[in-house]
Protein backbone atom coordinates (compact mmCIF):
# COMPACT_ATOMS: atom_id res chain seq x y z
CA UNK A 1 0.00 0.00 0.00
CA UNK A 2 2.80 2.38 0.92
CA UNK A 3 4.72 1.47 -2.23
CA UNK A 4 1.60 2.07 -4.30
CA UNK A 5 1.14 5.48 -2.70
CA UNK A 6 4.75 6.43 -3.40
CA UNK A 7 4.55 5.22 -6.99
CA UNK A 8 1.39 7.23 -7.61
CA UNK A 9 3.03 10.42 -6.38
CA UNK A 10 6.52 9.90 -7.76
CA UNK A 11 5.80 12.58 -10.37
CA UNK A 12 5.88 15.41 -7.79
CA UNK A 13 9.58 16.39 -8.22
CA UNK A 14 9.11 16.23 -11.98
CA UNK A 15 5.97 18.39 -11.75
CA UNK A 16 7.60 21.16 -9.73
CA UNK A 17 10.77 21.08 -11.83
CA UNK A 18 8.64 21.72 -14.91
CA UNK A 19 6.57 24.31 -13.05
CA UNK A 20 9.61 26.32 -11.97
CA UNK A 21 10.87 26.59 -15.54
CA UNK A 22 7.40 27.50 -16.81
CA UNK A 23 6.84 30.21 -14.21
CA UNK A 24 10.28 31.73 -14.88
CA UNK A 25 9.51 31.78 -18.59
CA UNK A 26 6.08 33.33 -18.01
CA UNK A 27 7.11 36.17 -15.70
CA UNK A 28 9.68 37.43 -18.22
CA UNK A 29 6.83 38.63 -20.45
CA UNK A 30 5.34 41.25 -18.08
CA UNK A 31 8.84 42.31 -17.01
CA UNK A 32 9.86 43.02 -20.61
CA UNK A 33 6.57 44.86 -21.21
CA UNK A 34 7.22 46.94 -18.09
CA UNK A 35 10.54 48.10 -19.54
CA UNK A 36 8.78 49.18 -22.74
CA UNK A 37 6.27 51.15 -20.67
CA UNK A 38 9.09 52.87 -18.79
CA UNK A 39 10.86 53.89 -22.02
CA UNK A 40 7.67 55.20 -23.64
CA UNK A 41 6.51 56.85 -20.42
CA UNK A 42 9.65 58.99 -20.34
CA UNK A 43 9.20 60.40 -23.84
CA UNK A 44 8.30 64.08 -24.07
CA UNK A 45 4.92 63.42 -25.72
CA UNK A 46 2.53 61.22 -23.72
CA UNK A 47 0.45 60.28 -26.78
CA UNK A 48 3.14 57.76 -27.77
CA UNK A 49 2.62 55.94 -24.48
CA UNK A 50 -1.18 56.05 -24.77
CA UNK A 51 -1.20 54.99 -28.43
CA UNK A 52 1.10 52.02 -27.85
CA UNK A 53 -0.93 50.95 -24.81
CA UNK A 54 -4.18 50.93 -26.79
CA UNK A 55 -2.66 49.28 -29.87
CA UNK A 56 -1.01 46.73 -27.59
CA UNK A 57 -4.41 45.87 -26.14
CA UNK A 58 -5.82 45.31 -29.64
CA UNK A 59 -2.93 43.04 -30.58
CA UNK A 60 -3.13 41.21 -27.26
CA UNK A 61 -6.77 40.48 -28.07
CA UNK A 62 -5.83 39.02 -31.46
CA UNK A 63 -2.97 36.95 -30.06
CA UNK A 64 -4.95 35.72 -27.06
CA UNK A 65 -7.79 34.27 -29.13
CA UNK A 66 -5.16 32.57 -31.32
CA UNK A 67 -3.40 31.08 -28.30
CA UNK A 68 -5.13 27.81 -29.16
CA UNK A 69 -2.08 27.16 -31.33
CA UNK A 70 -0.03 26.64 -28.16
CA UNK A 71 -2.83 25.13 -26.12
CA UNK A 72 -3.77 22.67 -28.85
CA UNK A 73 -0.19 21.53 -29.35
CA UNK A 74 1.13 20.70 -25.88
CA UNK A 75 -1.34 18.04 -24.76
CA UNK A 76 -1.42 16.17 -28.07
CA UNK A 77 2.38 16.23 -28.29
CA UNK A 78 2.64 14.93 -24.71
CA UNK A 79 0.26 12.09 -25.55
CA UNK A 80 2.40 11.16 -28.55
CA UNK A 81 5.49 11.20 -26.32
CA UNK A 82 3.70 8.95 -23.82
CA UNK A 83 2.90 6.49 -26.62
CA UNK A 84 6.51 6.71 -27.83
CA UNK A 85 5.07 7.88 -31.17
CA UNK A 86 7.84 9.94 -32.79
CA UNK A 87 5.92 10.25 -36.04
CA UNK A 88 2.81 11.55 -34.31
CA UNK A 89 4.87 14.02 -32.28
CA UNK A 90 6.42 15.41 -35.46
CA UNK A 91 3.11 15.61 -37.31
CA UNK A 92 1.39 17.70 -34.64
CA UNK A 93 4.21 20.25 -34.79
CA UNK A 94 4.18 20.41 -38.59
CA UNK A 95 0.39 20.62 -38.93
CA UNK A 96 -0.08 23.30 -36.30
CA UNK A 97 2.97 25.11 -37.67
CA UNK A 98 1.34 25.36 -41.09
CA UNK A 99 -1.89 26.63 -39.51
CA UNK A 100 0.09 29.22 -37.53
CA UNK A 101 1.95 30.39 -40.63
CA UNK A 102 -1.29 30.78 -42.59
CA UNK A 103 -2.97 32.75 -39.80
CA UNK A 104 0.11 34.93 -39.29
CA UNK A 105 0.27 35.85 -42.97
CA UNK A 106 -3.47 36.59 -42.91
CA UNK A 107 -3.00 39.04 -40.02
CA UNK A 108 -0.22 40.82 -41.91
CA UNK A 109 -2.38 41.11 -45.03
CA UNK A 110 -5.35 42.40 -43.01
CA UNK A 111 -3.35 44.81 -40.85
CA UNK A 112 -4.82 48.02 -42.24
CA UNK A 113 -8.54 47.16 -41.91
CA UNK A 114 -7.91 45.57 -38.49
CA UNK A 115 -6.03 48.61 -37.20
CA UNK A 116 -8.51 51.15 -38.55
CA UNK A 117 -11.49 49.20 -37.23
CA UNK A 118 -9.91 48.86 -33.80
CA UNK A 119 -9.23 52.56 -33.41
CA UNK A 120 -12.63 53.54 -34.83
CA UNK A 121 -14.22 51.49 -32.06
CA UNK A 122 -11.91 53.04 -29.45
CA UNK A 123 -12.70 56.57 -30.67
CA UNK A 124 -9.50 58.22 -29.39
CA UNK A 125 -7.81 61.56 -30.07
CA UNK A 126 -6.09 61.89 -33.50
CA UNK A 127 -2.54 62.04 -32.10
CA UNK A 128 -3.14 58.91 -30.00
CA UNK A 129 -4.59 57.11 -33.02
CA UNK A 130 -1.58 58.12 -35.13
CA UNK A 131 0.90 56.79 -32.56
CA UNK A 132 -1.17 53.67 -31.99
CA UNK A 133 -1.39 52.83 -35.69
CA UNK A 134 2.34 53.41 -36.09
CA UNK A 135 2.92 50.76 -33.43
CA UNK A 136 0.18 48.43 -34.69
CA UNK A 137 1.29 48.47 -38.33
CA UNK A 138 4.89 47.63 -37.45
CA UNK A 139 4.30 45.19 -34.60
CA UNK A 140 1.86 43.09 -36.60
CA UNK A 141 4.61 42.18 -39.08
CA UNK A 142 5.81 39.92 -36.29
CA UNK A 143 2.50 38.00 -36.24
CA UNK A 144 3.81 34.97 -38.22
CA UNK A 145 6.70 34.66 -35.77
CA UNK A 146 4.43 35.09 -32.73
CA UNK A 147 2.08 32.33 -33.86
CA UNK A 148 4.87 29.97 -34.93
CA UNK A 149 6.49 30.54 -31.54
CA UNK A 150 3.21 29.46 -29.92
CA UNK A 151 3.47 26.14 -31.74
CA UNK A 152 7.16 25.66 -30.97
CA UNK A 153 6.62 26.43 -27.29
CA UNK A 154 3.68 24.02 -27.15
CA UNK A 155 5.74 21.35 -28.93
CA UNK A 156 8.69 21.74 -26.56
CA UNK A 157 6.40 21.79 -23.51
CA UNK A 158 4.77 18.56 -24.64
CA UNK A 159 8.20 16.92 -24.67
CA UNK A 160 9.12 18.39 -21.26
CA UNK A 161 11.91 20.43 -22.85
CA UNK A 162 11.09 23.36 -20.59
CA UNK A 163 14.69 24.55 -20.54
CA UNK A 164 14.32 25.39 -24.23
CA UNK A 165 11.12 27.30 -23.48
CA UNK A 166 12.98 29.36 -20.87
CA UNK A 167 15.78 29.97 -23.38
CA UNK A 168 13.31 31.18 -26.02
CA UNK A 169 11.75 33.50 -23.45
CA UNK A 170 15.16 34.87 -22.45
CA UNK A 171 16.13 35.44 -26.10
CA UNK A 172 12.81 37.03 -27.07
CA UNK A 173 12.31 39.23 -24.04
CA UNK A 174 15.99 40.08 -23.62
CA UNK A 175 16.19 41.15 -27.26
CA UNK A 176 13.00 43.17 -26.85
CA UNK A 177 14.44 45.15 -23.94
CA UNK A 178 17.70 45.87 -25.79
CA UNK A 179 15.92 46.78 -29.02
CA UNK A 180 13.42 48.97 -27.16
CA UNK A 181 16.32 51.05 -25.89
CA UNK A 182 17.94 51.15 -29.34
CA UNK A 183 14.83 52.09 -31.32
CA UNK A 184 12.85 54.16 -28.81
CA UNK A 185 15.55 56.00 -26.88
CA UNK A 186 18.71 55.96 -29.01
CA UNK A 187 17.21 56.29 -32.51
CA UNK A 188 14.09 58.17 -31.41
CA UNK A 189 11.64 56.06 -33.41
CA UNK A 190 9.04 56.38 -30.62
CA UNK A 191 5.89 54.29 -31.27
CA UNK A 192 7.25 52.82 -34.49
CA UNK A 193 10.40 51.79 -32.65
CA UNK A 194 8.38 49.88 -30.06
CA UNK A 195 6.62 47.96 -32.84
CA UNK A 196 9.84 47.18 -34.71
CA UNK A 197 11.42 46.04 -31.44
CA UNK A 198 8.62 43.60 -30.68
CA UNK A 199 8.47 42.13 -34.19
CA UNK A 200 12.25 41.75 -34.46
CA UNK A 201 12.55 40.07 -31.06
CA UNK A 202 9.87 37.55 -32.05
CA UNK A 203 11.75 36.60 -35.22
CA UNK A 204 14.98 36.21 -33.23
CA UNK A 205 13.17 33.91 -30.81
CA UNK A 206 11.69 31.99 -33.75
CA UNK A 207 15.12 31.55 -35.31
CA UNK A 208 16.50 30.03 -32.12
CA UNK A 209 13.41 27.84 -31.76
CA UNK A 210 13.70 26.53 -35.33
CA UNK A 211 17.37 25.72 -34.80
CA UNK A 212 16.48 23.53 -31.82
CA UNK A 213 13.49 22.08 -33.69
CA UNK A 214 15.82 20.98 -36.47
CA UNK A 215 18.22 19.40 -33.98
CA UNK A 216 15.33 17.37 -32.52
CA UNK A 217 14.37 15.71 -35.81
CA UNK A 218 16.02 13.88 -38.69
CA UNK A 219 15.43 14.99 -42.28
CA UNK A 220 14.52 11.40 -43.19
CA UNK A 221 11.77 11.53 -40.55
CA UNK A 222 10.32 14.64 -42.18
CA UNK A 223 10.41 13.03 -45.62
CA UNK A 224 8.62 9.99 -44.22
CA UNK A 225 5.66 11.99 -42.85
CA UNK A 226 5.24 14.65 -45.57
CA UNK A 227 2.51 12.65 -47.27
CA UNK A 228 0.60 12.28 -43.99
CA UNK A 229 0.54 15.99 -43.12
CA UNK A 230 -2.54 16.53 -45.27
CA UNK A 231 -4.51 13.59 -43.86
CA UNK A 232 -8.06 14.98 -43.96
CA UNK A 233 -9.32 13.10 -40.92
CA UNK A 234 -6.41 14.21 -38.75
CA UNK A 235 -6.61 17.83 -39.96
CA UNK A 236 -10.34 17.90 -39.23
CA UNK A 237 -9.66 16.62 -35.70
CA UNK A 238 -6.97 19.25 -35.08
CA UNK A 239 -9.20 22.03 -36.42
CA UNK A 240 -12.02 20.81 -34.17
CA UNK A 241 -9.78 20.86 -31.10
CA UNK A 242 -8.36 24.28 -31.99
CA UNK A 243 -11.81 25.63 -32.79
CA UNK A 244 -13.18 24.57 -29.41
CA UNK A 245 -10.28 26.22 -27.58
CA UNK A 246 -10.74 29.33 -29.76
CA UNK A 247 -14.36 29.65 -28.59
CA UNK A 248 -13.32 29.26 -24.96
CA UNK A 249 -10.66 31.96 -25.40
CA UNK A 250 -13.22 34.29 -26.99
CA UNK A 251 -15.42 33.89 -23.92
CA UNK A 252 -12.52 34.82 -21.63
CA UNK A 253 -11.70 37.85 -23.72
CA UNK A 254 -15.34 38.96 -23.76
CA UNK A 255 -15.62 38.77 -19.98
CA UNK A 256 -12.35 40.66 -19.51
CA UNK A 257 -13.26 43.45 -21.93
CA UNK A 258 -16.80 43.74 -20.55
CA UNK A 259 -15.54 43.92 -16.97
CA UNK A 260 -13.06 46.65 -17.91
CA UNK A 261 -15.63 48.63 -19.91
CA UNK A 262 -18.31 48.47 -17.20
CA UNK A 263 -15.78 49.60 -14.60
CA UNK A 264 -14.87 52.59 -16.77
CA UNK A 265 -18.54 53.62 -16.89
CA UNK A 266 -18.58 53.88 -13.09
CA UNK A 267 -16.00 56.66 -12.97
CA UNK A 268 -12.27 57.22 -13.04
CA UNK A 269 -11.63 56.15 -9.43
CA UNK A 270 -13.50 52.85 -9.77
CA UNK A 271 -11.78 52.18 -13.09
CA UNK A 272 -8.36 52.88 -11.56
CA UNK A 273 -9.11 50.67 -8.54
CA UNK A 274 -10.21 47.81 -10.77
CA UNK A 275 -7.09 48.27 -12.89
CA UNK A 276 -4.87 47.91 -9.80
CA UNK A 277 -6.77 44.85 -8.63
CA UNK A 278 -6.48 43.42 -12.14
CA UNK A 279 -2.69 43.75 -11.94
CA UNK A 280 -2.75 41.46 -8.90
CA UNK A 281 -4.95 39.03 -10.84
CA UNK A 282 -2.49 39.10 -13.74
CA UNK A 283 0.41 38.26 -11.43
CA UNK A 284 -1.50 35.26 -10.11
CA UNK A 285 -2.54 34.22 -13.62
CA UNK A 286 1.05 34.19 -14.88
CA UNK A 287 2.13 31.95 -12.00
CA UNK A 288 -0.86 29.61 -12.23
CA UNK A 289 -0.51 29.40 -16.00
CA UNK A 290 3.06 28.19 -15.54
CA UNK A 291 1.81 25.51 -13.15
CA UNK A 292 -0.96 24.67 -15.62
CA UNK A 293 1.60 24.02 -18.35
CA UNK A 294 3.14 21.34 -16.12
CA UNK A 295 -0.26 19.78 -15.48
CA UNK A 296 -1.02 19.81 -19.19
CA UNK A 297 2.25 18.11 -20.09
CA UNK A 298 2.04 15.38 -17.45
CA UNK A 299 -1.65 14.64 -18.03
CA UNK A 300 -0.98 14.17 -21.74
CA UNK A 301 2.06 12.03 -21.03
CA UNK A 302 0.21 9.82 -18.53
CA UNK A 303 -2.74 9.44 -20.89
CA UNK A 304 -0.46 8.50 -23.76
CA UNK A 305 1.27 5.88 -21.59
CA UNK A 306 -2.05 4.55 -20.37
CA UNK A 307 -1.10 5.46 -16.78
CA UNK A 308 -4.59 6.70 -15.93
CA UNK A 309 -4.14 5.77 -12.27
CA UNK A 310 -1.83 8.79 -11.90
CA UNK A 311 -4.37 11.31 -13.18
CA UNK A 312 -6.22 11.66 -9.87
CA UNK A 313 -3.05 12.20 -7.78
CA UNK A 314 -1.79 14.71 -10.36
CA UNK A 315 -5.09 16.59 -10.29
CA UNK A 316 -4.95 16.70 -6.49
CA UNK A 317 -1.41 18.10 -6.40
CA UNK A 318 -2.15 20.61 -9.18
CA UNK A 319 -5.35 21.97 -7.66
CA UNK A 320 -3.83 22.17 -4.16
CA UNK A 321 -0.88 24.13 -5.52
CA UNK A 322 -3.21 26.47 -7.41
CA UNK A 323 -5.26 27.15 -4.28
CA UNK A 324 -2.07 27.86 -2.33
CA UNK A 325 -0.97 30.41 -4.94
CA UNK A 326 -4.36 32.14 -4.97
CA UNK A 327 -4.61 32.21 -1.18
CA UNK A 328 -1.05 33.48 -0.76
CA UNK A 329 -1.37 36.38 -3.19
CA UNK A 330 -4.90 37.24 -2.10
CA UNK A 331 -4.00 36.91 1.58
CA UNK A 332 -1.13 39.39 1.30
CA UNK A 333 -3.48 41.90 -0.35
CA UNK A 334 -6.10 41.32 2.36
CA UNK A 335 -3.64 41.75 5.25
CA UNK A 336 -1.56 44.60 3.80
CA UNK A 337 -3.73 46.48 1.27
CA UNK A 338 -2.15 49.89 1.88
CA UNK A 339 1.37 48.54 1.39
CA UNK A 340 0.59 46.43 -1.70
CA UNK A 341 -1.44 49.01 -3.59
CA UNK A 342 0.74 51.85 -2.35
CA UNK A 343 3.59 50.25 -4.29
CA UNK A 344 1.51 50.41 -7.47
CA UNK A 345 0.39 54.03 -7.21
CA UNK A 346 0.84 57.10 -5.02
CA UNK A 347 -2.67 58.42 -5.75
CA UNK A 348 -4.31 58.14 -2.33
CA UNK A 349 -7.76 58.87 -3.75
CA UNK A 350 -7.48 55.50 -5.52
CA UNK A 351 -6.04 53.45 -2.67
CA UNK A 352 -7.85 54.90 0.36
CA UNK A 353 -10.87 52.56 0.15
CA UNK A 354 -9.66 49.90 -2.28
CA UNK A 355 -9.62 47.42 0.62
CA UNK A 356 -13.40 47.05 0.40
CA UNK A 357 -12.99 45.19 -2.91
CA UNK A 358 -10.12 42.95 -1.74
CA UNK A 359 -12.48 40.17 -0.49
CA UNK A 360 -13.81 39.90 -4.05
CA UNK A 361 -10.24 39.78 -5.30
CA UNK A 362 -9.46 36.89 -2.95
CA UNK A 363 -12.46 34.88 -4.19
CA UNK A 364 -11.61 35.54 -7.83
CA UNK A 365 -8.01 34.45 -7.27
CA UNK A 366 -9.05 31.17 -5.64
CA UNK A 367 -11.79 30.29 -8.13
CA UNK A 368 -9.77 31.31 -11.18
CA UNK A 369 -6.64 29.47 -10.00
CA UNK A 370 -8.56 26.21 -9.69
CA UNK A 371 -10.36 26.88 -12.96
CA UNK A 372 -7.15 27.55 -14.90
CA UNK A 373 -5.45 24.50 -13.39
CA UNK A 374 -8.34 22.31 -14.52
CA UNK A 375 -8.06 23.91 -17.95
CA UNK A 376 -4.53 22.53 -18.10
CA UNK A 377 -5.81 19.09 -17.10
CA UNK A 378 -8.38 18.96 -19.91
CA UNK A 379 -5.96 20.45 -22.43
CA UNK A 380 -3.63 17.57 -21.57
CA UNK A 381 -6.47 15.21 -22.45
CA UNK A 382 -7.09 17.27 -25.63
CA UNK A 383 -10.72 17.74 -24.58
CA UNK A 384 -11.29 21.18 -26.05
CA UNK A 385 -15.04 20.59 -26.23
CA UNK A 386 -15.19 20.42 -22.43
CA UNK A 387 -13.55 23.84 -22.09
CA UNK A 388 -15.82 25.29 -24.76
CA UNK A 389 -19.04 24.03 -23.17
CA UNK A 390 -18.07 25.00 -19.63
CA UNK A 391 -16.97 28.51 -20.66
CA UNK A 392 -20.17 29.16 -22.60
CA UNK A 393 -22.32 27.87 -19.74
CA UNK A 394 -20.50 30.04 -17.18
CA UNK A 395 -20.90 33.06 -19.46
CA UNK A 396 -24.62 32.57 -20.06
CA UNK A 397 -25.66 31.38 -16.60
CA UNK A 398 -23.32 33.41 -14.40
CA UNK A 399 -21.66 36.37 -16.07
CA UNK A 400 -24.28 37.91 -18.37
CA UNK A 401 -27.28 38.08 -15.96
CA UNK A 402 -25.14 39.48 -13.14
CA UNK A 403 -23.52 41.99 -15.48
CA UNK A 404 -26.95 43.40 -16.31
CA UNK A 405 -27.54 43.84 -12.58
CA UNK A 406 -24.17 45.62 -12.25
CA UNK A 407 -25.21 48.00 -15.04
CA UNK A 408 -28.66 48.62 -13.56
CA UNK A 409 -27.39 49.39 -10.06
CA UNK A 410 -24.02 50.83 -11.15
CA UNK A 411 -22.35 48.72 -8.47
CA UNK A 412 -18.71 47.71 -8.56
CA UNK A 413 -19.43 45.03 -5.95
CA UNK A 414 -21.92 43.39 -8.31
CA UNK A 415 -19.42 43.79 -11.14
CA UNK A 416 -16.87 41.79 -9.16
CA UNK A 417 -19.60 39.27 -8.39
CA UNK A 418 -19.89 38.66 -12.15
CA UNK A 419 -16.27 37.49 -12.24
CA UNK A 420 -16.71 35.39 -9.10
CA UNK A 421 -19.74 33.61 -10.55
CA UNK A 422 -18.06 33.09 -13.91
CA UNK A 423 -15.00 31.41 -12.40
CA UNK A 424 -16.98 29.57 -9.71
CA UNK A 425 -19.32 28.01 -12.27
CA UNK A 426 -16.38 27.02 -14.46
CA UNK A 427 -14.62 25.54 -11.43
CA UNK A 428 -17.62 23.45 -10.38
CA UNK A 429 -18.46 22.23 -13.87
CA UNK A 430 -14.85 21.33 -14.63
CA UNK A 431 -14.68 19.55 -11.27
CA UNK A 432 -17.66 17.40 -12.21
CA UNK A 433 -16.06 16.56 -15.56
CA UNK A 434 -12.79 15.85 -13.77
CA UNK A 435 -14.41 13.12 -11.67
CA UNK A 436 -15.87 11.63 -14.83
CA UNK A 437 -12.41 11.28 -16.38
CA UNK A 438 -11.32 9.15 -13.42
CA UNK A 439 -14.17 6.73 -14.10
CA UNK A 440 -14.02 6.67 -17.91
CA UNK A 441 -11.64 5.02 -20.32
CA UNK A 442 -10.19 7.32 -22.98
CA UNK A 443 -11.91 5.53 -25.86
CA UNK A 444 -15.30 6.10 -24.19
CA UNK A 445 -14.65 9.79 -23.64
CA UNK A 446 -15.27 11.22 -27.08
CA UNK A 447 -11.86 10.52 -28.64
CA UNK A 448 -11.27 9.31 -32.13
CA UNK A 449 -8.66 6.65 -32.75
CA UNK A 450 -6.30 6.86 -35.71
CA UNK A 451 -3.20 4.70 -35.43
CA UNK A 452 -1.44 6.50 -38.28
CA UNK A 453 -1.61 10.07 -37.01
CA UNK A 454 -1.43 12.20 -33.91
CA UNK A 455 -5.23 12.35 -34.03
CA UNK A 456 -5.29 9.19 -31.92
CA UNK A 457 -6.69 10.96 -28.88
CA UNK A 458 -8.44 14.08 -30.13
CA UNK A 459 -12.04 15.06 -29.29
CA UNK A 460 -14.30 14.90 -32.31
CA UNK A 461 -17.54 16.62 -31.39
Amino acid sequence: MNLTFRSQYDFIPRYFRLALANVLSNIMVPLANLVSIIFLGHLEEIHHFAGVALAGNLLNFLYFVLLFLRMGTTGVTAQAVGRDDTEGMLLVGLRNGLIALALGIALVLLQYPLGELGFVLLNVAPEIKSSGLAYFNTQIWGAPAVLLNYVLIGWFLGQEKNGLVVLLSVVGNGAKIALDYLFIIHLGWESTGAGVSYATSQYLSLLVGLIFFCTEIQWLEVQAVVGKIWDIRAIKSILTLNGNIFVSNLVFMFTSLTFSYQGAQMGTIIYAQNALLAQICNLSFYIVEGLGFSTETLVGNFKGKGASQQLAPLAGVSVSTAVLVGLSIGGVCWLFPDTVFGLLTNHTEVTENIHIFVPWLLLVLIYSSISFMLDGYFLGLAQGHTLRNVSLAALIVGFVPTDFAAIKFSSNHILWLTLCLFYAIRMVMLGVQLLRTFRSDVEDDGFLVDTNTIAKKLPFN
